[in-house]
């Protein structure tokens, strides 16, 4: 359907798009379906819901971090010479997993009304 076929608005743009188009004007695709396919051969999958609170993936980030500072620090090595800054970079992640852990524990983080 091509846009001169379309409602006009008042500034000349056309105001509805077909069903079928994308905002691009391209044919939309629905998740899941192949292109060429018709709607008999539409399979729905249903996928689980996940229940996972976000709060225990930012505590499993900061173990591993934890972990990770704790191997720059053992093994003298990895922060001699040009790599003294490795040390700084499981710092900076496990200070962004209390920022994470402090925001989450507010009640901001977990989206429930997205």
């Amino acid at each position: 359907m091509s846009q001169h076929s379309e409602t006009q608005g008042s500034h000349g743009r056309a105001d509805q798009r077909s069903e079928t188009q994308g905002s691009h004007g391209r044919a939309a695709q629905r998740p899941g379906v192949a292109s060429g396919s018709t709607a008999s051969d539409e399979t729905v999958i249903e996928l689980p819901e996940v229940q996972l609170r976000t709060i225990r993936v930012v505590h499993w980030g900061m173990v591993v971090w934890a972990i990770a500072l704790a191997v720059v620090l053992v093994m003298p090595p990895l922060r001699e010479g040009g790599r003294s800054w490795w040390v700084w970079v499981p710092v900076a992640g496990l200070g962004l997993g209390v920022i994470g852990h402090i925001y989450l524990r507010r009640g901001r983080g977990n989206a429930a009304e997205a």
